[in-house]
């Protein structure tokens, strides 16, 4: 796929679709030029009210007088500014037009288009991502397309019209949309994978596959022994009752001076969950294939920063388990100890992310990070605080959990702070270990984010709960790719 900004007449262009943006206010020159040149057409849609309507309303023309073979107006309604939901809102909307429906070739036109807080190259930069994500399918396990996946041709070049003096930078933000987009596809297409092909070996051969396509990363995988040396002992409790081996994959990203601390991101890695012998009910038991999303969002983030080539130091920490119940596995009243010593009285087996996250957290410090983020889809109790909008934010820095905030509102992959505290480590005590892996029914994402905060005291951390956010059900069930772009926008503005 090709994105290119051009100073080119908007009429002469000769592409499969011409996708005009068409604002409340004043018409800008190209759309001018498309008016004259389709004798009116542009404006007669205006005149006729229709295109005020709502937000992302087009009409499909197939108009005499341009190149383009078919034109849609897109309308921004009755919006002299677009907040930047709204514009990303309407960059999907374009997406939608352009894929799927056997365009090869289309341009864009956003001249004229306001949005609040954001300049042209931020709304480039979004479309691109826009596109990117809106061409995936997944397909690859069906043994014949399905009549609306059938052999159309697929979107291969994407032109966005611009004056000749915004030629350089505009080509700089659709390459970044671009790359953003790719990681949040690649993040998608792991979590879509069938449990019984994604395992810990596949999500390891992954990184592997990442590292060998650039020069700028570099990955090492633990096997069993090697963790067991480690005294994993928290991670290989979770693994215990399964016959899939573990993986502990650490993907480096190297774009700074070595002496440079990195950011650490540590991913949560359950390529399925059964719940062990606290075992899930059947119902929609299928989508706990997703809970490995952490871990994939994690790689698909780092290929993303290697697109970027972002001037940072990275390291991906991704403890890759399946969690299945047999006459090994561990029991509720087990006690284990992680890796830095602690002991844990295992009460839930269904509470499985945090053990072996709490490991990969001991292993993080090993790289003195300059900050740890984690990423899990750690508890439902998440989803019932903040359902499938939000991903829910929890910090022992404050200045990192405004970082945070402020990527997610800026990229749209929005999250909400919540708290930690003594007052809620009170509930993960055990009369038998250090402490317990579930702290009862109350505050369950907080309980959760306190035993997992326990590993990370010595440096900055923050944790992403994503239960709520990785992934969609019901008839559009599917991986997201978040938390992708709130991570990607983050590192873009630690490398500025």
């Amino acid at each position: 796929m090709e994105y290119r900004a051009l100073a080119l007449d908007v009429t002469s262009h000769a592409v499969d679709c011409l996708v005009a943006v068409v604002p409340s206010g004043p018409m800008p020159a190209p759309l001018a030029a498309l008016d004259r040149a389709t004798e009116g057409l542009v404006e007669a849609a205006r005149a006729a009210g229709e295109l005020a309507r709502f937000l992302g309303w087009s009409h499909n023309l197939r108009p005499p007088g341009i190149a383009a073979k078919r034109l849609f107006l897109v309308s921004t309604g009755d919006k002299e500014a677009l907040t930047r939901d709204q514009w990303r809102k309407l960059a999907a909307a374009i997406a939608e037009r352009v894929t799927g429906r056997g365009i090869e070739s289309a341009a864009v036109i956003l001249e004229g288009v306001a949005v609040e807080d954001s300049d042209r190259t931020d709304c480039a930069a979004r479309l691109a991502e826009a596109v990117v994500t809106g061409s995936y399918r997944f397909a690859e396990c069906k043994s014949k397309a399905s009549e609306d996946e059938d052999n159309r041709p697929s979107l291969a070049r994407l032109d966005l019209v611009c004056a000749p003096e915004e030629v350089a930078s505009l080509q700089a933000a659709l390459d970044r949309g671009q790359a953003i987009g790719e990681g949040i596809n690649f993040t998608r297409r792991l979590g879509d994978l069938p449990p019984n092909i994604c395992t810990p070996a596949y999500l390891a051969g992954a990184a592997q596959s990442l590292a060998e396509s650039s020069p700028r990363l570099t990955a090492r995988v633990l096997e069993e022994p090697e963790m067991r040396e480690l005294g994993m002992g928290a991670l290989l409790a979770v693994t215990a009752g399964t016959a899939t081996p573990p993986r502990l994959i650490v993907l480096e990203y190297r774009g700074a001076a070595e002496s440079d601390p990195p950011i650490a991101l540590v991913g949560k890695g359950v390529t399925f969950d059964s719940g062990g012998i606290c075992l899930k009910p059947s119902a929609n038991l299928d989508e706990m294939k997703y809970d490995m999303c952490g871990a994939a969002g994690v790689l698909g983030t780092l290929l993303a920063a290697d697109r970027l080539r972002l001037p940072l130091n990275l390291v991906g920490i991704v403890p890759a388990v399946e969690n299945m119940p047999s006459g090994n596995a561990t029991r509720p009243g087990d006690i284990v100890t992680a890796m830095d010593g602690t002991t844990i009285e295992i009460l839930n087996t269904d509470a499985e992310g945090r053990l072996i996250l709490c490991d990969a957290l001991t292993y993080a410090g090993r790289y003195r990070p300059s900050a740890v983020i984690d990423v899990a889809t750690l508890t439902g109790a998440c989803v019932v605080a903040l359902g499938h909008h939000r991903s829910g934010l929890f910090s022992n820095d404050e200045a990192l959990a405004v970082e945070l905030f402020e990527a997610g509102e800026r990229s749209g992959d929005k999250v909400w702070r919540l708290p930690l505290g003594e007052e809620y480590d009170e509930q993960l005590k055990s009369p038998f270990a250090d402490l317990a892996n579930v702290g009862g029914k109350g505050a369950g994402s907080v309980t959760a984010a306190c035993f997992l905060g326990r590993f990370a005291k010595d440096y900055r951390w923050a944790h992403l709960d994503i239960a709520g956010t990785a992934w969609k059900s019901g008839e559009k069930k599917g991986a997201t790719g978040r938390p992708v772009g709130l991570l990607a926008e983050f590192l873009l503005n630690r490398s500025r």
